[in-house]
């Protein structure tokens, strides 16, 4: 069994000598895309597949593809509802050890990994780096369509279904669709504002509606007057407060869209 010099060990001489190559810095594996440099094959390969697209790897359930075997066997556990990483602390499962260590960090503490320009500390190594690009204003993702440059991937994606007008998310009230997790929830939100409005509210604003009326604030009137007409323009959903009832109405509007 060989030994690394930082006390890892390993049962393969090939993959003691490729884990070696991540200290001395030697990359002799080019990607025949884009002159990228890798350590090791197999990570070239997944590399060049990004940029081509191809996906030889099938899901055996669903017949969705991935580009890498470990992707497409991730996925697959999904399907069988297989998490065997648990956490110790919490018992809640994942069926990716990256997910798993990541998750183990909440309950530690631990930032392994740091800024190189402000030493800012955090969980993941992918968080680091996407921190990293706000110092050096890289932007490795581009869009297959237009060409735009993001520093994150997920910024890329969300943009290219502008393109494709792929709308993944799906509101549970309506069936409306958007291409955004957050715009969907924001929408879901409003359906929540309507379900929990009181009878007496809901009469409210309908009466609101019908009458159309502006109140006017009348000066020298006694405190309860004053205290009931800011009361009358006072928002009961978010209690944001309003000069007349015209603007109020409004805002209403706004709640119901």
């Amino acid at each position: 069994m060989e030994s690394c010099t930082r006390e890892y060990c390993f049962s393969h001489l090939s993959n003691f000598n490729r884990h070696e190559q991540t200290h001395t810095g030697v990359k002799p594996y080019i990607c025949n895309n884009c002159d990228k440099c890798f350590s090791n094959l197999s990570n070239c390969r997944q590399h060049e597949r990004m940029d081509t697209g191809e996906k030889p790897y099938t899901c055996k359930h669903c017949r969705k593809c991935f580009s890498q075997s470990s992707e497409c066997k991730r996925h697959e556990r999904t399907h069988a509802g297989v998490k065997p990483y648990t956490c110790k602390d919490c018992d809640k499962g994942f069926n990716r050890s990256s997910d798993f260590k990541r998750h183990e960090r909440i309950h530690t503490g631990v930032k392994p990994y740091t800024c190189k320009h402000c030493n800012m500390c955090f969980r993941s190594f992918s968080n680091c780096k996407q921190h990293e690009r706000v110092h050096t204003g890289e932007k490795p993702y581009t869009c297959k369509y237009c060409k735009k440059c993001f520093s994150q991937s997920s910024s890329c994606k969300v943009h290219e279904r502008i393109h494709t007008g792929v709308k993944p998310y799906t509101c549970k009230h309506c069936d409306e669709c958007f291409t955004q997790l957050s715009h969907c929830q924001r929408h879901e939100e409003k359906h929540a504002i309507e379900s929990s409005l009181k009878p007496k509210q809901n009469d409210q604003y309908l009466k609101r509606r019908g009458n159309g009326q502006q109140l006017s604030v009348t000066l020298g009137t006694s405190t309860g007057e004053n205290s009931s007409q800011i009361e009358s323009l006072t928002c009961w959903i978010c209690q944001e407060e309003f000069t007349s009832e015209t603007f109020i109405n409004q805002h209403y509007d706004d709640h119901m869209r």
